[in-house]
């Protein structure tokens, strides 16, 4: 591992020191490990937080059946994957034990509820579908993407006005210019992606999506940016962000700069799992090149702290599995240089990760993520780590 003086037996029972390679103390202060949610009968993923103004946290995650119990497999595709919800009142140490529904799609499963508070106080969720199909009773759409017994219907968005009781939507972007790509009933797929978007100064929401190139395979993605000026409802496209010759760009997080910069932090296929990262310093308006940052993990999440540097936090899917994190300057130029934290290094196998963060009163943070009970059989659960910095 790149940066770990963390020993188990800290991770278990109180406060630990994150440390630099080097050895020498950093900033960042674990201080403890806790569940956010957990039950043995539903396979848990993909989690979202928000920090509302009266303090209240809501964790948002991907809810399916635990299939295996009753021999089924253990599969990110459900068409019972729901988008639930669960609060807490008391900065994250406990949260209720009953999920809230925010959407039960009626085409299929739901996937990754990444929600992002914008300065009204709403909340705006995208999520993206797959519908199961049964191919004894018909042939494939032409063009559509299939995997196994289920159809790839792109993405959507739903908003919430009463911090997420009530949920209106859902709302579908367009598809990517110039794209080919279709949905189960032979429309175009809409833009889709897993990423945390952002509201700029200028009150826009900047979304960077994901987008299939061949309908064959699902995996051949490129990135591009998708603005809203009405909070979420109406999107139009903009620019590509990242393409390749060979690699593959998709799981996105955007962020502005103090300067006005979007800085987009991308998962990669064909890059040996290195993080990619974009900017554009023209308002969105085009995207330098993209940069291969010299690291591995995906995909992430950035948060501003309070003294404006970022925490970047991702999910390492190599042994020893877990989270690892690095705390960047404002503009985001050292991403490659930045020292790489290790939150959690007990997980117990590739399954887990995603992680989303939050910045908590007094210099603390919440992040928030799935993992396994025990070992890669056990039950998936969303789980979350408090620091101090």
């Amino acid at each position: 591992m790149m940066l770990t003086m963390v020993s188990r037996r800290s991770l278990l029972t109180g406060i630990g020191f994150a440390k630099q390679a080097s050895g020498t103390d950093a900033n960042l202060r674990k201080i403890k490990d806790l569940t956010i949610y957990s039950d043995d009968r539903y396979y848990s993923a993909f989690p979202s937080v928000v920090r509302r103004a009266n303090g209240e946290l809501l964790a948002a995650f991907r809810r399916a059946p635990e299939r295996r119990p009753l021999g089924g497999p253990k599969s990110h595709t459900d068409p019972n994957s729901y988008l639930v919800l669960v609060r807490s009142r008391d900065g994250g140490e406990s949260w209720t034990r009953e999920p809230e529904l925010i959407y039960a799609h009626p085409w299929g499963g739901s996937q990754d509820p990444c929600m992002v508070q914008l300065r009204d106080g709403s909340i705006v969720c995208t999520s993206y579908l797959w519908t199961w199909v049964n191919r004894q009773r018909g042939s494939k759409t032409p063009g559509s993407y299939e995997t196994g017994p289920f159809v790839y219907q792109g993405g959507y968005v739903m908003r919430s006005t009463d911090g997420g009781v009530t949920w209106k939507g859902p709302y579908y972007p367009p598809p990517v210019p110039n794209r080919t790509v279709m949905d189960a009933f032979g429309k175009p797929m809409p833009a889709y992606n897993r990423g945390a978007m952002c509201q700029g100064r200028d009150g826009r929401l900047y979304w960077v999506v994901a987008y299939t190139q061949d309908a064959e395979d699902g995996d051949s993605t490129d990135t591009h940016l998708m603005i809203s000026s009405d909070g979420g409802v109406t999107w139009r496209y903009s620019c590509p962000v990242a393409t390749g010759s060979k690699e593959r760009f998709n799981e996105t997080s955007i962020l502005e700069t103090p300067k006005g910069d979007l800085v987009a932090f991308m998962r990669t296929f064909g890059l040996n799992d290195h993080t990619a990262i974009a900017r554009s310093r023209d308002g969105g308006k085009s995207f330098e090149k993209w940069q291969d940052a010299g690291w591995q993990g995906h995909p992430h999440h950035a948060t501003r702290l309070a003294d404006n540097q970022v925490f970047l936090v991702y999910g390492y899917r190599h042994k020893p599995y877990g989270i690892r994190a690095r705390v960047l300057n404002p503009e985001c130029t050292d991403f490659s240089t930045a020292p790489e934290f290790v939150i959690r290094d007990d997980g117990g196998g590739r399954d887990l990760g995603y992680p989303w963060a939050v910045a908590l009163p007094g210099r603390r943070l919440l992040t928030a993520y799935y993992m396994q009970h025990d070992d890669a059989s056990g039950t998936r659960y969303i789980g979350g780590t408090i620091l101090a910095y």
